[in-house]
């Protein structure tokens, strides 16, 4: 009897061969004891302790999880409670259209310093600093306990973090991006951003930056206006800088109208204190260039003629500024930027200026001049 002849091969089926690849599926997000689907909005409230009258206080965070995969940014604002410039950024943000269109996931965290946001206070009702108190531990004190809280609970889910700022009281900061020049991806947000200025710095001890550089998670500082102020070209500055960054991140379809001017860097920068107590007349405002040398401000005492002149002891942009005419011996009068071209730099300054006036109908829609 012959041996059976050998069956052709199988070939494979044309037709699963030129199937499409499938995106991978977006599993659900989890924050707190909340689980939020691919599509959906939600704002989960995270206890982090309570008032001394039993009032449970909660962080809510707003959570827009997108259909598609994609990072995980976090927005925080008011880790300083009387820093609320964020707080008006980050509503401005949610009522945005595009980002139902959103890959991955967006966490918006308003009012991260609950306790100081209630009193109108930078600070916690121990008179600590809640960014000073990362990243924090389970048995310590009172802002030691929440920052751990809130790195467990909430940074820990990002993979990347723009963290809003201001000045203090009776002291306002020009638009400036804060990011270490070590981290790549940092600094790609912050030129992403395109604030006027981009400062390399390395974070301090005890803030949420130094904590999520510590944890490989990149992330910038924004800082902008004076605390307890509502400032509209910091908002607007902001608002059109975390889009930008949203972009960069490819959580965002690209926009038509792109940037074109470049941020300043500055690896920098020095305050300008005052060498006697008085009252100060102030002549320079924020983004303002100026030499070594020049008058920035006069300081006299109303009981003598006695007068004093403050000058610039290098040339640079004005980016920090007192606003109180009442100084005291040493205090901080105007915080200096160097950059490396002066002459090229109010040319960089107006027209960001111009580009970000000229974006934000577009961006804000029917919110566009509404502080």
């Amino acid at each position: 009897m012959n041996a059976p002849a050998d069956l052709p091969e199988t070939s494979a089926d044309p037709i699963a061969e030129s199937a499409p690849t499938l995106p991978p599926e977006q599993p659900d997000f989890v924050l707190g004891n909340s689980q939020i689907a691919p599509g959906q909005r939600l704002v989960v409230d995270i206890p982090f302790g309570k008032l001394y009258t039993h009032t449970e206080l909660n962080i809510g965070a707003h959570v827009i999880h997108g259909k598609k995969p994609g990072p995980v940014l976090l927005i925080t604002a008011a880790l300083h409670g009387d820093e609320i410039n964020g707080v008006e950024i980050c509503r401005r943000l949610l009522r945005l259209p595009r980002l139902n269109n959103l890959k991955g996931t967006l966490i918006v965290v308003p009012i991260v310093n609950t306790y100081g946001f209630v009193q109108q206070s930078r600070y916690l009702p121990d008179r600590r600093d809640l960014n000073r108190s990362f990243p924090g531990s389970e048995k310590g004190s009172l802002g030691s306990r929440m920052a751990w809280q809130f790195t467990d609970r909430i940074l820990k889910k990002s993979t990347h973090v723009i963290d809003l700022h201001t000045g203090a009281i009776h002291r306002s900061n020009y638009p400036q991006v804060r990011a270490t020049s070590k981290d790549k991806v940092s600094l790609k947000m912050a030129e992403s951003f395109n604030a006027p200025i981009i400062i390399k710095a390395a974070s301090r001890d005890g803030t949420m930056r130094g904590t999520a550089n510590g944890m490989g998670i990149p992330i910038i500082l924004y800082e902008a206006g004076e605390a307890l102020r509502f400032d509209e070209q910091a908002i607007n500055i902001g608002v059109r800088g975390i889009v930008n960054v949203m972009h960069s991140l490819g959580m965002l379809r690209t926009l038509k109208r792109q940037a074109k001017t470049g941020s300043l860097f500055s690896k920098k920068s020095s305050w300008i204190r005052a060498e006697h107590d008085g009252i100060a007349r102030y002549y320079q405002g924020l983004g303002k260039i100026v030499t070594a040398g020049d008058v920035l401000a006069h300081i006299y005492s109303p009981y003598s003629d006695f007068e004093v002149a403050v000058q610039a002891p290098f040339s640079g942009i004005i980016i920090g500024r007192n606003n109180l005419p009442l100084v005291n011996e040493g205090e901080a009068l105007f915080h200096i930027a160097e950059v490396s071209e002066l002459a090229e730099a109010e040319k960089t300054l107006d027209a960001i200026s111009d580009e970000v006036d000229n974006a934000m109908p577009a961006v804000l829609g029917n919110d566009y001049g509404v502080v």
